[in-house]
């Protein structure tokens, strides 16, 4: 990369989305400030909806700050979270061959900044540059692997298995080896944890509680939690 390149590229980090997201990250100075021309900015407070479910899906989002969670409701009206994203991620992109209703919530955890590209926009980027689209399907191809994951584990897992399934899903997104363990700082709630596979707080907090008592995890704060044995976390999946 050129200096110049690079220089656009420190400029735009922490101001500009493009500079976080992984497939944008072949793209040259001049490409990156195309894009960047063409984003709206939105600002969201901590508890604000993005967007609700059945509303028209016309872009794609870009979390340039903070952390957002997608969601949807079952019947009983309990909330089922589908997916955390944070700095770099996106959504929407299901939408970008036509313009369809969403069919997830989605709401900011915290203060987020997010950056919008029209569909129309985001279709001429990919075919100006064929190499974002092939990235972009297989965050999909990912996505919806990890989602037949969440799905089976709801229909045919214990309440053991799912919060081993929740603690091993959390280890690989934001864990940190620490010896022979693995440290997770928690980005969540204990409700939001809970409603990720399923189980009432209650539940969660309970065999949160076993799996300290045989010794796989230890809970060192509300938001972290030491993993010991990663491995039988996975075999009780």
């Amino acid at each position: 990369m050129s200096n110049d390149c690079k220089n656009c590229f420190d400029s735009c980090r922490g101001k500009y989305c493009a500079s976080k997201v992984p497939i944008f990250q072949n793209l040259d100075c001049n490409e990156l400030k195309e894009i960047v021309s063409k984003i709206n900015h939105k600002v969201f407070k901590k508890g604000d909806v993005i967007f609700d479910e059945g509303s028209l899906g016309n872009s794609m989002f870009f979390v340039n700050q903070g952390k957002v969670k997608l969601y949807k409701y079952t019947k009983e009206g309990k909330e089922q979270i589908l997916n955390i994203l944070s700095e770099g991620d996106f959504f929407g992109e299901l939408n970008l061959l036509s313009s369809s209703k969403h069919n997830f919530n989605v709401k900011a955890l915290k203060d987020a900044k997010i950056c919008v590209l029209s569909n129309e926009d985001m279709k001429k980027i990919i075919f100006d540059n064929p190499i974002i689209g092939i990235k972009l399907l297989e965050n999909i191809s990912d996505r919806l692997s990890n989602m037949g994951n969440l799905a089976q584990s709801l229909a045919t897992n214990d309440a053991d298995s799912r919060v081993a399934y929740l603690l091993y899903d959390l280890a690989n997104k934001y864990g940190t080896k620490k010896n022979d363990s693995i440290l997770v700082e928690i980005p969540i709630s204990r409700e939001d944890m809970a409603n990720c596979v399923g189980v009432t707080r209650e539940t969660l907090s309970r065999k949160l509680r076993k799996f300290e008592e045989e010794g796989l995890i230890e809970v060192l704060r509300v938001k972290e939690i030491l993993i010991k044995n990663i491995e039988e976390i996975k075999e009780l999946i």
